[in-house]
């Protein structure tokens, strides 16, 4: 019986882990968002799913999730990380160079529907606060289903996509003062949810222990995550390769006990979990840890996430979708109707095409995730009415299905407006186009100081990364564009820009490591210039035989200069001494040129200088 008890207890996490592992994948398979095959799973083997039939067939209900607090408690910790994640990617540059569509376009969207929204709510007479309540947590759209969808359609680099991430990351950026928005208005309104105007002080003012608790965190967080992590990176240094892993989990336990506790402590002092999530990934973000910490905590917020969307299925009442067919359906059209039509004008204003705009508009007009947390937090604090804001929790839910039949009918509406004479002469781009990629610099002791140094000279722009945590902190305190993490990682090197980057240099002194960054170099891009320093002419051929455009042996080099100039130093002539120097130097490029695989080897080696004698060394 024990047994039995005790797999009871872990059978709705064994049964996610199995949506996950089995029902996902499948779903995938057909072509369909992960996040709606999470939802569909949520639906499938929630309450009213296949436990509707465990009554007849019990062993039903060993497939089926029975315990929603479970569910809630881990959904709780998937939009956390999600928040987290957005707080790392909110960097001052990102910011800045979209600026124009972000703090106009964005936040224009985020007002504007909330107001037409929350003026909806009123006219189906809903008090004051819970329309404002319903109208901002309404206003924002889905960045967990929206990118995906977009990403598998290819469409994120263009117009739309721009200006698609644009307004979401202005969503994203106005999900903590909504947040702080609803508890202003859960304590100025009296009972029946009507607002009087002279509470909204004395409700301000009860929020002055989460305004000391929050600039707590912040600087309580500034002072201790970099050392933080400063002696974890030490640690996984000072264990070197052998014990690499051992270092990952050091690394990987530190993300996870930061997004745990920031959420602890905000909740501590009133505020939401998520919200403490996301102060600590914009702390993170301006340190040079950020990339490393986005890379491990990567799986577990997709994970956890997960969790959040089939919670979200499970709590869609069917029944009550099959008694109120009608009203429920109507408000998720109505919301997405009356955001569409808004968006679309506000695009215009902002100089979009109308291609572009409606395109836009369609993708963003369903509901998003953080209406669940938003209306949520609304019913808690009693602001919003619990029966009617559940019916539109059901709408908004039907929404988030409809984001990729929108995003299909935007497409086909893009192509075929494309293919009409004149459609070219539309204005899409309403961003500058990036400029062209920077170098990055794998290694930054002194050889990659040095590199990093006559790159800027030349008014090259670079990103160095490094695994050493002194160098990174030497760098940084110079004001150098330089990121711990391991470069030998794909997934590193994609988040340092290395799809678009120009050229690539590897200035590290440990042959297996440069290795080891060739070949995920080339792994993702094979056309990109890729410069690697050698230990010596063996490792330089091998370096070639990976890929490298050239390779530098430091050994060799060394070496030759060094004879040249004792043997002019002893009386030997100089003809003499530069010929036979020429002569191995000549012998080492047809080396390394018989390394170079066949398809590149239209090009020669340049792996060691033509050196005319010790004047010009």
């Amino acid at each position: 019986m024990t047994t039995a008890h005790g797999g009871a207890e872990f059978k709705d996490l064994v049964v996610f882990l199995a949506a996950a592992g089995v029902v996902v994948p499948l779903l995938s398979r057909f072509r369909i968002s992960p996040v709606l095959g999470f939802l569909a799973a949520g639906v499938l083997l929630g309450p009213d799913g296949l436990n509707r039939l465990a009554e007849t067939a019990p062993w039903l209900s060993w497939f089926t999730i029975s315990d929603r607090a479970q569910i809630a408690q881990l959904s709780e910790l998937g939009v956390a990380f999600l928040l987290f994640m957005i707080g790392l990617e909110l960097s001052w540059e990102r910011l800045k160079s979209m600026r124009r569509l972000v703090f106009g376009f964005g936040l224009s969207q985020v007002a504007v529907c909330a107001l037409v929204l929350a003026g909806l709510f009123l006219m189906m007479g809903q008090s004051l606060a819970a329309a404002a309540v319903l109208g901002l947590g309404l206003a924002l759209s889905s960045t967990a289903v929206v990118m995906p969808v977009m990403a598998e359609q290819g469409r994120l680099k263009g117009a739309v996509g721009r200006s698609t991430f644009s307004v979401l990351l202005a969503q994203d950026l106005a999900v903590a003062p909504i947040l702080v928005t609803v508890s202003v208005l859960a304590g100025a309104a009296h009972p029946g949810g009507m607002l009087e105007p002279s509470s909204i002080g004395r409700a301000l003012f009860t929020l002055a222990p989460a305004a000391v608790g929050l600039a707590l965190i912040v600087l309580l967080g500034r002072r201790v995550l970099r050392p933080l992590f400063r002696s974890v990176a030490r640690s996984r240094s000072r264990a070197g390769s052998g014990a690499a892993e051992g270092g990952q989990e050091l690394f990987v336990a530190l993300c996870l006990l930061l997004v745990v506790g920031a959420g602890l402590a905000a909740q501590a002092v009133g505020l939401s979990m998520s919200l403490g999530a996301l102060i600590a990934g914009l702390l993170i973000a301006e340190t040079e840890y950020r990339r490393e910490v986005e890379l491990n905590i990567e799986p577990f917020k997709g994970l956890l996430l997960g969790v959040f969307f089939v919670g979200v299925g499970i709590g869609l009442d069917l029944d009550a979708v099959a008694a109120h067919p009608a009203e429920i359906l109507g408000v998720a059209l109505a919301i997405t109707a009356v955001k569409v039509v808004v968006i679309v004008g506000l695009a215009r204003l902002w100089g979009l095409s109308w291609r572009t705009a409606i395109e836009t508009a369609l993708v963003l007009g369903p509901a998003g995730e953080f209406a669940f947390v938003v209306l949520t937090t609304g019913m808690v604090e009693g602001v919003a009415e619990r029966g009617f804001t559940q019916g539109v929790l059901l709408s908004a839910t039907i929404s988030m299905f409809m984001v990729p039949v929108m995003a299909w009918v935007g497409r086909r509406l893009s192509d075929r407006s494309s293919r009409k004479p004149g459609a070219l002469m539309e204005r899409d781009e309403v961003v500058p186009a990036p400029k062209e990629g920077a170098v990055i610099v794998v290694g930054f002791g002194r050889v990659g100081r040095l590199v990093g140094e006559l790159l800027s000279e030349h008014g090259v722009d670079f990103l160095a990364v490094d695994s050493d945590a002194a160098a990174v902190a030497a760098g940084r305190k110079d004001g150098l564009d330089v990121h711990y993490g391991d470069a030998g990682r794909a997934e590193m090197l994609k988040l340092c820009g290395l799809m678009s980057a120009r050229a690539l240099v590897v200035t590290m002194d440990a042959p297996t490591k440069v290795d080891e960054v060739v070949k995920a170099v080339r792994t993702l891009r094979a056309d990109m210039p890729l410069i690697a320093r050698a230990r010596d002419d063996r490792h330089a051929a091998r370096l070639y035989a990976l890929g490298a455009t050239d390779a530098v042996p430091e050994t060799t080099e060394a070496s030759l200069q060094l004879a040249e100039n004792v043997l002019v130093d002893l009386g030997v002539p100089m003809g003499l001494v530069l010929a036979s120097i020429h002569e191995k130097r000549d012998v080492f490029r047809a080396v390394f040129q018989a390394a170079v695989p066949e398809d590149r080897r239209h090009r020669p080696t340049r792996a060691l200088r033509r050196s005319g004698g010790p004047s010009e060394a």
